[in-house]
């Protein structure tokens, strides 16, 4: 890699790279120009009280329409980020985990893992269009790749992704990984990245255009990584794993370029290019605020204070608001020898969405 010349950090960088050291955050430095740090600070700026029933996961920004798709179990909650209310629902979604838009064909996917399918709606009035049978197990993160009109299932369980074609929603491929896969992003030009939640993490290549794997590249330092965020015009990508830790990588070479210690539990990443700012969201109730300074110097700047349980979140890059959804939990049950280690439930009715930005 031809290195470029070593700029000064300025006066605020400066303080915040301190700030971290002092806090024992390990930093990566690297010899290429800095950029502004972020002006302000970031808090819980509103709290919604969504309610109903139902669990959740992964939810969706929609820019162009300024709704948020907001998986809860059975069902897809649809809502205004402008009132902060529920204007919608995509319905029969079983185990729903997470929503792929497709803008250019007004159209969106929700992947259902304990119905072992997709459903495809309307995305201009919510209708279902079509339940589409997936020939796999617990099909978890969705991604639409707009260069050749398809849609990938990640699938946990038969740990493989099932490729549908997003007109005729006829599989056009299926395609085995290493281990179970987590969340996905695409560049843009061609490839699909997507997180192997495996000890020692890794993360597999998609080529869009032949439908096949072209690379498996370790995520180094990084045990069962979840969300995946990508900054395209840096060609970095951003791995939230266990045991506290954000993996960077090269998304052209998959070298390894830094890690930073962020919060228990984490299970989303976003990546802010207007700010310079990368996201994870972490089930401790806690939000880890990065700063970029380079593309391979990255400093902890901010720990929000969240909600517990608040681990999966959706940005608005123009805003720069970051959504995140949890609720209250009930005691976790006895252990049992089927399950030793019980998690707690959500109580009906107390799901919240946060709104974060700058105060």
């Amino acid at each position: 890699m031809t290195q470029a010349r070593v700029c000064r950090p300025s006066s605020s960088v400066r303080l915040a790279i301190y700030g971290a050291i002092a806090a024992g955050v390990g930093l990566t430095v690297a010899p290429v120009a800095s950029t502004a740090a972020p002006a302000q600070p970031l808090a819980v700026l509103q709290t919604w009280k969504v309610g109903g029933d139902g669990g959740w996961d992964y939810l969706t920004f929609d820019a162009t329409t300024k709704r948020l798709f907001v998986s809860r179990g059975t069902r897809v909650d649809v809502i205004s980020v402008d009132t902060g209310t529920v204007v919608g629902s995509i319905p029969d979604t079983q185990g729903v985990h997470g929503i792929a838009l497709a803008n250019d064909l007004r159209r969106g996917f929700t992947s259902n893992g304990r119905g072992n399918s997709v459903t495809a709606f309307d995305l201009d009035n919510l209708k279902v269009i079509q339940q589409i049978d997936v020939p796999a197990r617990n099909p978890d993160a969705i991604l639409y790749d707009r260069s050749g009109q398809h849609v990938f299932t990640f699938n946990g369980t038969s740990k493989d992704v099932t490729v549908l074609d997003a007109n005729t929603f006829a599989v056009a491929e299926r395609i085995t990984v290493p281990d179970k896969p987590e969340f996905a992003v695409d560049d843009g030009s061609g490839q699909i990245f997507v997180n192997i939640e495996s000890e020692p993490g890794q993360m597999v290549v998609i080529d869009s255009k032949t439908l096949a794997v072209k690379a498996t590249w370790p995520l180094a330092g990084c045990d069962s990584p979840s969300g995946l965020a990508i900054d395209r015009k840096n060609h970095r990508l951003f791995s939230v794993c266990d045991g506290k830790v954000m993996a960077i990588t090269d998304s052209q070479s998959g070298k390894h370029i830094a890690s930073v210690t962020i919060g228990e539990h984490p299970d989303a990443a976003a990546y802010d290019q207007r700010r310079g700012l990368v996201y994870s969201s972490n089930g401790d109730g806690t939000l880890t605020v990065i700063h970029q300074d380079t593309a391979d110097r990255y400093t902890v700047v901010q720990t929000l204070a969240t909600q517990r349980g608040a681990r999966t979140m959706a940005l608005d890059p123009r805003s720069g608001k970051v959504y995140l959804v949890t609720a209250d939990f009930a005691p976790a049950p006895a252990p049992t020898d089927a399950q030793p280690a019980p998690r707690p439930t959500p109580i009906p009715g107390s799901f919240v969405i946060m709104v974060v930005g700058p105060h």
